[in-house]
Order: structure tokens, then C-alpha cells, then sequence
């Protein structure tokens, strides 16, 4: 099952960006426009990972963050803030125990890499499972470069189990070389 983040925002372009920020994750994402209707779809679903705007017309996100902290324990809680006031950090630390404060604008890149932090708290991977899956990703990129020589520059995304290009010099070349060999070396 994916991982489930909810978006808190009162402006719906910014949930919108944020939506396709990680339209490519392997996340479900729902979205609230501000803390009374992300509270009614806490009421119904369990989510992983709430991610709350600081300043919204129907309170705080470092308040509403606290009541989730009371109710959802076990939710990690981002707070995305502009313009963060000691009080809203106090608040925020104190009683919303945010896994995380991310200036705004936040780069996506940021974001992505906060959510998939926060995840490893909620959803570690035992030490057995990640050496079993390192084994098993190897074994793939062997049997491939068996098959198709020259493509020893994939490597596996150790986050997603992905196969992507390791850091080489001219990407161009390598996927060109790659495209060769899985076409027969033609």
C-alpha cells in the first residue's frame, strides 16, 4: 500500500503544485483546504504523513498540527511556513512535535526528500529486508549485464528500487549504449 500524505493549504494552487510535485512518487496524496476539512478526513482515513501551511485564514497549521499530534500519534507532521514566529515554532515543537519546519517556497525536491525522511520514521525497513533487497536488486543488474553487456552504469535507486543511470560522464553516450544493447547491440 502506498504511503499516504495528506496537504494542508488554504490556497488551492498551492495544493495543486504540491500535487504534482509528487504526481511521480509512490505516494496517494489527498489534499484540505485548511484544518477543519483536514480534520474531517482524519476522522475517516489514517495517513502517514500530514504536511500543514503556517498561517491559513481558519487557524494555524502549528495549532491544527498539535491537534493531530492529541489525536494521530502516529502521523509524522511537516509544517510548511513562510514566515515562522517563535510563538508558531514553540507551538509547533511543544505540542504539534513536528517531525519538521520547511521554509516556503520549498523547493520539490526538498519536499520529496523530507516526506521520504519522515516515512523511514513511520515505516522503518528492517536491516534483514534491506540487505535481501540489495541482494535481489544486484542479482538483477548482473543477469542484465549478463544479457546485455555494456550496461554496467545502472545502478538501483536504494529509496525506490528503481533502475537508474549511475553518475556518468556523458549521459547522452550511456543511454545511447544503453538502447543499443537491449536492442541486440545493433
Amino acid at each position: 500500500m502506498p504511503p499516504k500524505i495528506l496537504f494542508v493549504d488554504d490556497e488551492p494552487d498551492i495544493l495543486e503544485a504540491l500535487d504534482n510535485a509528487l504526481f511521480e512518487q509512490p505516494f496517494s496524496v489527498t489534499t484540505a483546504e485548511g484544518p477543519i476539512e483536514a480534520l474531517e478526513i482524519l476522522s475517516r482515513e489514517t495517513f502517514d504523513v500530514v504536511v500543514s501551511d503556517e498561517r491559513m485564514p481558519q487557524g494555524s497549521g502549528a495549532a491544527f498540527l498539535a491537534q493531530v499530534a492529541l489525536r494521530y500519534p502516529d502521523t509524522v507532521r511537516i509544517l510548511l511556513t513562510g514566515q515562522a514566529t517563535l510563538e508558531a515554532a514553540k507551538v509547533a515543537i511543544n505540542e504539534g512535535r513536528i517531525f519538521r519546519f520547511v521554509d516556503k517556497p520549498c523547493p520539490a525536491e526538498t519536499l520529496i526528500s523530507t516526506i521520504y525522511e519522515a516515512l523511514e520514521t513511520v515505516r522503518p525497513r528492517p536491516r534483514s529486508e534491506d540487505s535481501a533487497n540489495d541482494r535481489a536488486a544486484h542479482g538483477v543488474l548482473q543477469e542484465l549485464e549478463v544479457e546485455h553487456p555494456g550496461i554496467g552504469f545502472l545502478e538501483i535507486d536504494g529509496r525506490s528500487g528503481a533502475l537508474v543511470l549511475a553518475a556518468v560522464p556523458d549521459v547522452e553516450t550511456a543511454m545511447h549504449d544503453l538502447l543499443r544493447a537491449l536492442d541486440g547491440g545493433g
